[in-house]
């Protein structure tokens, strides 16, 4: 058993537990870190940044579970409010699935790398500053949707295709979707929640699919199996913690402070790469 090993997994679960649901970039972030730890180490820390995913998912489950549960009761029963909450996040997720079924070999062979993190994050950085500036200026002149129950389905096909942009590791897929949710006319509240509820089909259909394609089950070993059981329960404890607390501040504050984040760690990304001191 490689204890060295399975602290560094436990590091990359804590990361990903902080940034799955913040719009910095969890992806970006755990790609970044597991080259600062040597962690990143072929097709097993791969599958592994992906499937610890679902522990933060499982995180979101909880925490709206109330909500959950009554819209699953009511769409197998057929009844319209269950039906068209299901099918508006089904609608949002579609460009996803369809875009990310057909390039995910060629992001995990050319795009995962501390270079185009970089590049996400200075971009998506600046994109988050533009879009909601843009969207405050408009809010005050038009009305906007405050609940993810009233989210309309061209609404949300403007922000799947908008969470197409986070398979660009750095973009982040909470801030390409609280992008999106901005320009199709939803609120910070609505917009978050809606990007949360929208992870669960997302990132269980992007596991299962690493799960899938992923060839070393035969010979994956204890300390692989232990660093990721420890991950995932990691990653879903530290997301409690901080869906929660995100919440309550897109409640009071604005999103500049992540934007402004973004940009300071990927100018030092780049000049850490540009220096040879980050490959």
């Amino acid at each position: 058993m490689d204890f060295v090993y399975i602290f560094k997994a436990v590091i990359i679960a804590i990361v990903e537990g902080i940034t799955e649901f913040l719009p910095i970039s969890s992806s970006g972030h755990m790609i970044l870190v597991g080259d600062l730890i040597n962690f990143n180490d072929g097709k097993f820390s791969t599958m592994f940044q992906i499937v610890i995913q679902l522990g933060a998912i499982l995180a979101v489950v909880v925490l709206y579970f109330s909500k959950i549960k009554k819209t699953v009761i009511s769409f197998f029963k057929l009844e319209p409010y269950g039906l068209r909450f299901w099918i508006t996040i089904l609608i949002g997720f579609l460009p996803a699935a369809v875009i990310g079924f057909l390039l995910d070999d060629y992001i995990d062979q050319y795009l995962f790398n501390s270079k185009t993190v970089a590049i996400g994050f200075i971009a998506g950085g600046i994109l988050l500053i533009i879009i909601e500036n843009n969207f405050r200026k408009k809010s005050r002149r038009k009305k906007v949707t405050t609940s993810i129950d009233k989210v309309k389905f061209s609404q949300a096909i403007k922000i799947g295709f908008f969470q197409c942009i986070a398979m660009w590791p750095g973009m982040s897929r909470s801030a390409s979707t609280i992008m999106g949710g901005w320009i199709a006319g939803l609120n910070n509240v609505a917009a978050a929640e809606f990007s949360f509820f929208l992870a669960i089909p997302t990132m269980v259909g992007a596991s299962a699919l690493k799960l899938i394609k992923y060839k070393g089950f035969s010979t994956i070993t204890s300390t692989e199996v232990t660093a990721l059981i420890l991950g995932f329960i990691v990653a879903f404890l530290v997301a409690l913690i901080v869906v929660d607390s995100f919440m309550n501040f897109l409640k009071k504050r604005p999103m500049r402070v992540f934007a402004i984040y973004r940009i300071f760690i990927g100018i030092i990304l780049a000049v850490l790469i540009f220096n040879g001191i980050i490959v």
